[in-house]
Order: structure tokens, then sequence, then C-alpha cells
């Protein structure tokens, strides 16, 4: 758990700095917002990265995780910002678990 709340913080920190400083902000609030989605996703498929839990539970929980985020991202700004914070969730989650399929063990903790 504390290793999955690492790769939340630093995904965080690394995608708000590389928007906010190099590819440019479109305010500090929503550069926040996207790196968070950025970082939640590979944090929980760092977290959901186990042979205990099946596929199904994996893609449900990483759908609950988009929900939460488009709710969020709505109440605080409006649903068309939140669209990119899901795409970008759900990319990042994907390429997770992508990379981790190239390993014989499945599993990029391994």
């Amino acid at each position: 758990m504390k290793r999955a709340l690492m790769y939340f913080v630093f995904g965080t920190l690394v995608s708000f700095l590389l928007q906010y400083f190099l590819i440019g902000s479109q305010g500090w609030a929503l550069d926040l917002y996207y790196a968070a989605a950025f970082g939640a996703a590979w944090g929980i498929a760092f977290y959901l990265d186990t042979p205990r839990i099946s596929l199904p539970k994996k893609l449900g929980f990483s759908f609950l995780a988009m929900a939460i985020l488009a709710g969020i991202g709505t109440l605080i700004f409006n649903l068309e910002m939140a669209i990119p914070s899901i795409m970008k969730f759900s990319i990042v989650f994907v390429a997770y678990y992508l990379l981790a399929s190239f390993k014989g063990s499945k599993s990029l903790r391994r």
C-alpha cells in the first residue's frame, strides 16, 4: 500500500511539473487535477498488480476510479474539462498492464 501511494505521489508530482512548466499550463488547479488522474492511474495499477485480484475486479475498480474522477472533475470544473482526466487515467492504466504483459511474470512488481 505504501508503494502504491508512492507511485501516486511521484506520478502526480512529475505529471504536474511537466504540464505546468514544459507543456503549457491551463491553470494550476486544472493541471493539478489532470496530474492527480495520472498519479492515481499509476498508483491504482500498481496496487492491483497482484495475481490475487482477478482481471474483472481490476477492470471494475478502474471503471469505479474513472467514475470518481469524472464526478470530482464535473463538480470542480465541468464535464468537458473532466473528460481528459478519464482519458489520461485509462491510457496510463492500460500502459501499465501492457508493459507488465511483456514480462514473463505478467507483473511489474516482480
